[in-house]
């Protein structure tokens, strides 16, 4: 097969594609890297290679295992059984069958079958980890795991069955499945056998040699693609957060001042700050908040009781008012939860490891999958807060009692339209569906590192459960996209039954960015249609992108 070699010289330089290049085994791949890679097809993905260095240590470190299998010394997962079976050693004329064995007896993985980006994802981050050359592991691996990439062929990899002890054994076994010609893949669209898409693409299946069946599935890198996508996600998630404050504060005539730099420089966690930086940047030139100036009277009349109703409340509700301090944590998590998944992609994570500098073999436990799963229990968790606090501001915006003189539900039809006043209603069903989705995110917070299990004969005694913390936070940042799609369609229909006049520069852009997939609801239909393709504006990153473009050229009076 034709591979790719990147001289260390060439770093950054274009490629035909015009999309760039990612060298893997550099320790350089970044979680921003893995989820453009992962979304992308190959016309849109950047050419993936390895780099001359990488070849010359994977090469160094084959050489070592095999002087090591010459000395007839037990080498864990080479010579030896799996797990509880270590204390078995075996001759050479096994390691072929022992590898393959491997692979077959861990292909019974349950539940859907992965996201596409997910698999793709797996795929570039394994071939990081083993391009780094210590697993003992030839280049051929590593160029068959960048060649079903570059031609999309994708395993069919099981969602569930991996407590993240020895790693992914589990799912990644079905990507290992796939690189020796057996199992199905999706190419072209269709459901295949891999040994007829690898030869479609000019692709030869592998051959293993010791230790890279062990290689292949000993190891973080499926957990590691769904932190890597829920953190992608979740960083979207906090500008498209700070749009739906920022709307619905101005929805709700808010105080702009709760937002100012000088309330959140006496708190000065940095997500803090910046949440609250994107949103007074959004509103500004907003008509329709007001702030200290404004919200504040002079001098009011004290009635002969001693006491006056204001007309307007000094300040706002807290999911409006401490939104900052809700969005903030997501940021400030983000930053520690980026740089432990950066460390983890660029580690070499199977067991055992190969020294070619010393020449030693050493056994250990790099595949436990313990840091991914603590920074996805975090991350979810944080989501999950900043998605029921997008549900509260969607309930004060269809609450008459709490909207500032709106309609109740939002509905446009005023009564002489609407004689049976309750013909029509809005936003009501799309406030008990956000009401549901809050809820199964929350409920999904449940720390999963908290379960471990005892498997494997009491050999995996003690697990990280990293993949069942990752997919869960993968859920949670859909589930929290869905409300934001919610809460910005009903924010929009808010604002125009408001004047979109009143609104700042940037919301009235990004108002006109949303309304170009959702319309004005001027009686009641159906909002499902509505509502994913929101969702898509969210997840494609066009609205993320959007938002911080905006607030980056804004005039907020911050400095």
């Amino acid at each position: 097969m034709t591979t790719t070699t990147l001289p260390a010289q060439a770093d950054g330089q274009d490629t035909p594609n015009g999309h760039g290049h990612v060298e893997v085994g550099a320790d350089t791949l970044t979680v921003a890297e893995v989820a453009r890679i992962a979304r992308a097809d190959a016309r849109t993905a950047p050419r993936i290679a390895v780099g001359e260095a990488a070849r010359t240590t994977m090469s160094a470190g084959v050489k070592c295992r095999d002087e090591w299998l010459a000395t007839g010394r037990p080498i864990y997962g080479v010579t030896t059984g799996f797990g509880a079976n270590a204390n078995v050693q075996l001759g050479p004329a096994h390691a072929a069958e022992l590898q393959r064995n491997l692979i077959t007896y861990h292909l019974n993985g349950t539940g859907p079958s992965a996201d596409r980006a997910v698999v793709r994802a797996t795929l570039l981050i394994r071939a990081n980890c083993l391009a780094r050359g210590i697993s003992g592991v030839r280049a051929e691996i590593i160029d068959l795991l960048i060649g079903c990439l570059e031609h999309d062929i994708l395993p069919l990899i099981p969602e569930r069955g991996s407590v993240g002890a020895s790693g992914d054994l589990v799912p990644l076994c079905y990507l290992a499945s796939a690189l020796i010609g057996d199992g199905e893949v999706t190419f072209a669209g269709e459901t295949v056998p891999a040994s007829r898409a690898l030869r479609a693409c000019g692709l030869t299946p592998v051959r293993l040699e010791p230790k890279e069946g062990l290689a292949l599935i000993n190891g973080t890198s499926f957990m590691a693609g769904f932190a890597a996508l829920a953190a992608d996600a979740a960083g979207a998630l906090s500008a498209v957060a700070d749009l739906c404050t920022a709307l619905a504060a101005e929805a709700l005539r808010a105080n702009r001042d709760h937002f100012h730099p000088f309330l959140h420089r006496q708190k000065p966690h940095p997500g803090q700050i910046r949440s609250a930086e994107r949103i007074r940047a959004l509103l500004t030139g907003s008509r329709s908040c007001r702030d200290n100036t404004t919200a504040l009277p002079v001098n009011p009349h004290i009635d002969e009781h001693g006491f006056t109703v204001l007309p307007e409340p000094v300040q706002d509700r807290y999911s409006i008012r401490c939104a900052p301090h809700v969005t903030g944590v997501l940021l400030d998590t983000l930053d520690w939860v980026v740089s432990w998944l950066d460390i983890e992609i660029n580690s070499t994570n199977d067991n055992p490891l190969f020294d070619p500098a010393s020449g030693g073999v050493f056994n250990g436990g790099n595949f436990y999958g313990g840091h991914v799963g603590q920074a996805m229990d975090a991350l979810k968790l944080a989501v999950a807060s900043v998605g029921d606090m997008l549900d509260r501001q969607l309930a004060l915006l269809v609450d008459a009692n709490f909207n500032r003189g709106l309609p109740a539900n939002l509905v446009a039809r005023p009564e002489a339209a609407d004689p049976g006043r309750g013909v029509h209603h809005g936003f009501k069903g799309m406030q008990i569906a956000s009401s549901a989705l809050a809820a199964e995110a929350l409920k999904l917070t449940n720390p999963a590192t908290a379960f471990s299990r005892s498997t494997e004969a009491h050999n995996q005694d003690k697990v990280s459960m990293g993949t069942i913390a990752a997919r869960d936070a993968r859920t949670v940042a859909e589930l929290v996209n869905e409300i934001a799609a919610i809460h910005l369609i009903a924010a929009c229909q808010a604002a125009q039954l408001r004047g979109t006049h009143l609104l700042g520069a940037a919301t009235r852009a990004c108002f006109e960015l949303i309304r170009e997939h959702t319309a004005f609801l001027d009686r009641d239909r159906r909002l499902d249609g509505d509502v994913s393709r929101v969702v898509a504006l969210i997840t494609s990153g066009t609205l993320p992108d959007a938002i911080n473009a905006l607030c980056a050229g804004a005039d907020s009076g911050l400095s």
